[in-house]
């Protein structure tokens, strides 16, 4: 079985069914920082929002979009602007909010445009169309008579429902002014919606109903990218989008904290808890909601923290101070390993998480996210010299100006240090996970083009420390989305292939999380993520992970399996087991095309670029034994359906017969500054006329590549199908050649082996053809 893909923009005959539009479960929140709210179904036709505010122009919005911008397009419901034959109803039940009768209480905002087209909001005060108490009432908004303003009907103004982009009811504090005054305390509100009903013709909207079968990836995803949804719909997503085992759930760095005030500012706090209660809330059903459908939860958390809210001496540092700053806008920062205070608040909020799944009855499994010490991007400053992290090394560590380039004996002792710090502290926050949970399988996230950056060969000491060697976790998870995106699959292969010998994990232990996809304008960017995931399954990982779920949705990727062999494709990297030596016959063929004119002239067309080789390896069987060696193979190969190398006796180098291989024997091309692959090619004949045979299948550890005449020892690696990739595009200019022995991709030409004993003791040879394979 093998996958494909294919990005949808809309749905073209797939599956739909209906939605009654204010479906509990499609209505999102928005607020401005540093506010939190959330949004969860507690019934088919309820839902929940909880808030905490610090100021007092904090306001929340509880949105219904006209159209469906988070769903996945095979998932999303109909864009419908025309409200105006739709009756909404509710039952509003609130708390720690301002009132339905008091000023600024919940509001309606509609956002569209008016009969005329020009651009219009309406403001519809909730206590209007209100029956009960300010805090638990009946509404009902009939949207071909709604009017909007404050006392009705003095400040009437009638709203047109016929164009509208989307909706929000307003949930603001008792405190709120519309002004900036910060609150001592943190405020909790809540709000709750049940019995929504939607009546008229206008109320059914079609709504995408795929049910794609499994395909064998896993879904990453995270709370900083889809806290503004209901969990019922990001797991319900998932499901329908074929993904299975475990949700790889990442808790984020910007909106599960409770924050505390210290004069002007906030800073992430303990007090009163570890989460704040609309993050708690949004886990507890998201936990629930994967229970449902079968899924295990990751439960993520890394060493970043949104940096406005770190208190200033958690953070990592560079050696004349400069904060550990991401790239985000705005920027997080990276939590020193050496500081205990920052230390125990992760294991504090790891064990909130933690407690959530086991309330779910989930397997407990748990990630230390891509934890290391920062490294500037733009010149290789290491962030170790925080104050916790000086005298953890000693009071005053030796200088590192930069990771780039060759370190001495000093510097090097410095990150093995920083390193062992490192592992000390994700082996803390494990610790304090099976503390909670006994049986919790923990997880390390490594992020491999930091840690193996070419530019850094001693990062690795620091951030991919022997201390995380097997078995310090129970699963190694490997990601690399910039190699990835960038079409560099050598330095995936060359980077797993490291962090698996220096840290011992075996494939089966192993996870991977392939690409990223951050603009709508880089979709094509899922070609190269897909082919990473292949390559993952193929090497046998134990799961493999598309990242993430709100890009899937944002850019259609849908994924399929494909089943049965494709016999083009099906390969098995093993060598024809008999020695034939030069007995064995060869057949190369072209194809050509001649037409013969009355005149007797012709006109020749080459169908072929290259020959395609056929040959007959009988003469390599020479005993029983070797009839017995070739029946296993033929049945493991069953018969012509899988291609295998072998080495054709007459041709199987670069350079002359029985020469070593020289790294200028063939071209390669030239450089031009960009591109970064070329493939093996072995030239035939001299000059423009020479014939070109592209080379896919060269033995392992023959090749030799120069770059303008000077053999290169580094810097490039054999991606696979006789591509060599360059860590760095070769500039303007560089010819490059290389050197190799190579065997040929064959197949049996039959599906029938025909062996006679009599005749093979009287001395005739068996005969074996092969048929080359074009790759």
């Amino acid at each position: 079985m093998s996958m494909g893909y294919w990005l949808a923009d809309t749905r073209e005959g797939q599956e739909a069914g209906f939605l009654k539009r204010f479906a509990a479960t499609h209505w999102t929140v928005n607020f401005p920082r540093p506010m939190m709210a959330s949004v969860v179904t507690s019934a088919p036709d309820a839902l929940r929002v909880d808030a905490v505010f610090y100021g007092s122009g904090d306001l929340a919005g509880l949105i219904w979009e006209a159209e469906d911008r988070w769903s996945h397009p095979l998932l999303a419901y109909e864009t419908d602007r025309d409200f105006r034959n739709c009756v909404l109803s509710f039952r509003w039940r609130s708390g720690g909010l301002r009132q339905l009768d008091e000023t600024h209480g919940p509001t309606l905002t509609i956002e569209g445009r008016d009969a005329a087209g020009s651009p219009r909001a309406w403001y519809v005060r909730l206590w209007n169309y209100a029956s009960g108490g300010p805090e638990d009432a009946v509404i009902r908004l009939d949207f071909a008579a709604l009017v909007a303003g404050y006392d009705l009907p003095e400040e009437a103004d009638p709203v047109w429902a016929g164009d509208v982009d989307r909706m929000f009811i307003s949930l603001v504090p008792p405190g709120y002014d519309e002004g900036d005054t910060p609150f001592v305390q943190a405020q909790e509100g809540w709000a709750e919606l049940s019995a929504i009903a939607c009546e008229g013709a206008g109320s059914v909207l079609a709504v995408g109903n795929v049910m794609l079968p499994e395909h064998g990836l896993s879904m990453a995803t995270g709370y900083d990218d889809c806290f503004n949804q209901t969990p019922e719909r990001v797991v319900a997503a998932i499901h329908a989008l074929g993904y299975r085992g475990a949700i790889n759930h990442y808790v984020g760095m910007s909106h599960y904290f409770r924050l505390e005030r210290l004069g002007s500012d906030l800073y992430v706090s303990l007090a009163g808890g570890a989460l704040n209660a609309p993050c708690s809330a949004w886990h507890r059903d998201f936990a629930r909601r994967a229970k449902a459908l079968g899924f295990g939860v990751i439960w993520s958390l890394s060493y970043e923290l949104f940096n406005a809210h770190c208190w200033n001496d958690w953070k990592q540092r560079a050696e004349n101070g400069d904060p550990a700053l991401t790239g985000w806008e705005p920027p997080s920062t990276l939590l020193s390993p050496a500081h205990g205070g920052a230390m125990a608040y992760l294991q504090a909020i790891a064990t909130a998480f933690v407690s959530i799944g086991l309330g779910a009855d989930l397997p407990i499994l748990f990630q230390v996210g891509e934890p290391w010490w920062w490294v500037m991007p733009g010149d290789g400053r290491i962030c170790l010299y925080d104050d916790a992290a000086r005298a953890a090394l000693g009071g005053a560590p030796v200088s590192i100006p930069s990771l780039w380039g060759e370190l001495d004996a000093a510097q090097c002792a410095l990150l093995d240090a920083a390193g062992a710090m490192l592992a000390a502290s994700t082996a803390a926050l494990c610790a304090a996970v099976k503390a909670a949970a006994p049986g919790a399988v923990t997880h390390l996230l490594a992020y491999l083009p930091t840690i193996l950056d070419p530019r850094a060969p001693e990062a690795k000491r620091a951030n991919m420390p022997v201390g995380w060697a097997a078995p310090a976790f129970d699963v190694l998870q490997l990601e690399d989305y910039d190699w990835v995106t960038e079409g560099r699959p050598n330095l995936t292969e060359r980077g797993i292939t490291l962090a698996t010998v220096r840290l011992g994990y075996p494939v089966e232990a192993q996870h991977y999380l392939a690409g990223f996809v951050l603009l709508p304008e880089q979709s094509g960017q899922w070609r190269a993520i897909m082919a990473a995931a292949r390559a993952s399954v193929a090497r046998g990982t134990a799961a493999t992970f598309i990242w993430a779920l709100p890009q899937v949705c944002r850019d259609g990727f849908t994924c399929f399996s494909i089943e049965g062999e494709d016999g083009v494709q099906a390969f098995d990297d093993v060598r024809f087991p008999l020695a034939i030596g030069r007995e064995a016959s060869l057949s190369p063929a072209f194809s050509t095309q001649i037409v013969e004119s009355p005149s007797g002239h012709e006109r020749r067309s080459s169908d072929w670029a290259d020959a395609r080789l056929s040959y007959d390896a009988g003469p390599g069987v020479r005993s029983e034994a070797d009839i017995r060696v070739l029946i296993d193979f033929f049945r493991a190969r069953r018969g012509a359906a899988r291609g295998f190398r072998f080495t054709d006796p007459y041709d199987d180098r670069s350079g002359p017969a029985g020469a070593a291989p020289s790294p200028i024997d063939q071209r390669l091309g030239v450089g031009d500054g960009v591109r970064s692959q070329f493939p093996l090619m072995r030239h035939y004949g001299a000059g423009e006329e020479a014939q070109a045979r592209r080379i896919t299948r060269p033995v392992a550890g023959s090749i030799r590549v120069a770059a303008d005449g000077v053999e290169m020892i580094g810097g490039w690696s054999h991606s696979g199908l006789g591509v060599i990739a360059f860590d760095e595009a070769p500039g303007v200019g560089v010819v490059l050649t290389a050197g190799y022995r190579f065997d040929v991709p064959v197949r049996f030409a039959e599906d029938r082996l025909e062996v006679n004993r009599a005749t093979f003791a009287a001395g005739e040879a068996v005969s074996v053809p092969l048929v080359e394979i074009r790759e």
